[in-house]
């Protein structure tokens, strides 16, 4: 009965903690060349990359699937900074 409980415990505590995590985006700008045309986006980020440095390394190959360049990323933020995004992302907000 204790290791039936232990486990229910453990289980709890793994989703728990899965679910406090914090959602994580990134804003950031990037460009094409020949025509030059450039775009300011918004992405979602996996929880590992909620660092600058870190979602470079994930949205910097997302973009060039599509023949885009990173330029640099904005700034790193939760699910509160979205609204205020979206119309400055308009057709690159969380579109890749």
């Amino acid at each position: 009965m204790y290791v039936k409980q232990g486990c229910a415990a453990l289980v709890m505590g793994l989703l728990m903690a899965s679910t406090a995590q914090a959602e994580c985006y990134a804003d950031y700008k990037a460009k094409q060349d020949d025509p030059l045309r450039l775009h300011y986006g918004v992405m979602a980020l996996p929880d590992n990359a909620c660092n600058k440095e870190a979602a470079a390394g994930v949205i910097a190959p997302k973009l060039a699937q599509q023949g885009w360049t990173l330029l640099n990323v904005v700034s790193i933020f939760g699910p509160e900074g979205l609204a205020e995004r979206k119309a400055s992302a308009g057709a690159y907000f969380l579109s890749f």
